[in-house]
């Protein structure tokens, strides 16, 4: 979704995100484990691993836990093995959604995000029908209140940032995905913390949500997907009116 649309759905949804702690804190695992599967256990070496070992210390997720999920990847400890797939689907109104997943099941997860779609007015969609209206990017929202656009356009750019984006309350960093661990480091090493941080599907075409009661429906897809176990992000493309949101 827009930075703008998605500064206020985050500010919402963190409160929910604080109490289902111990999902946040499995879909993390799953993510470190399949970075040490493919990259290495060693932080230094794999640059995957240590923005995951970031977020997890972050999210007060304990040192055992994240060294018991990159002892799975590497295969010192006994683990299952995980697939990351990405789903496609709509929201009531047009609205797309790109649903990254990270799971051992791979029927149970398409079968589980099938019926959140189909039980809050949604329909999945074939492969390619929702992302070529997104783009793969990192995606950075700090509050204004961190620091100045000038000084933070300097410092984002200079690590390797394409864009810094003054939306007034906040503003959104875009990177390529080969530059996501130079700006996070950059942004780290100047005491700023973004709201979130994460690589993320930004669209290239939003779709306007100026109606409160769609504006519910939307986000109820939304936190019905979020719920489940195996998703571990869910990207669309609304741009909800803050009005909407109540």
């Amino acid at each position: 979704m827009s930075g703008h649309s998605k500064w206020h759905t985050t500010k919402r949804h963190k409160a929910a995100i604080d109490a289902k702690r111990g999902k946040l804190f499995s879909v993390l695992a799953k993510e470190i484990t399949v970075a040490a599967k493919a990259g290495g256990g060693s932080p230094d070496s794999n640059a995957r691993l240590r923005t995951l070992m970031d977020k997890a210390r972050a999210a007060n997720m304990p040192t055992d836990n994240i060294k018991r999920a990159i002892q799975k990847g590497t295969g010192e400890i006994p683990g299952v093995t995980y697939e990351e797939i990405v789903y496609e689907g709509y929201a009531p109104g047009g609205v797309g959604l790109i649903v990254e997943v990270t799971t051992d099941n791979k029927n149970r997860a398409a079968a589980e995000v099938r019926q959140a779609f189909n039980d809050n007015g949604g329909n999945m969609a074939q492969s390619g029908a929702v992302s070529h209206s997104f783009q793969r990017k990192g995606q950075f929202l700090i509050g204004s209140s961190q620091t100045g656009e000038d000084a933070l356009m300097e410092l984002a750019l200079e690590a390797g940032a394409d864009d810094v984006i003054n939306n007034g309350d906040h503003f959104e960093v875009l990177c390529p995905v080969s530059s996501y661990d130079a700006v996070s480091k950059a942004l780290q090493e100047k005491g700023i913390k973004p709201e979130s941080g994460e690589l993320a599907f930004v669209p290239s075409v939003t779709v306007p949500v100026s109606d409160a009661a769609a504006a519910k429906q939307v986000m109820e897809l939304i936190d019905a997907l979020e719920a489940l176990d195996d998703v571990k992000a869910v990207h669309g493309n609304q741009q909800i009116e803050p009005s909407a949101l109540g």
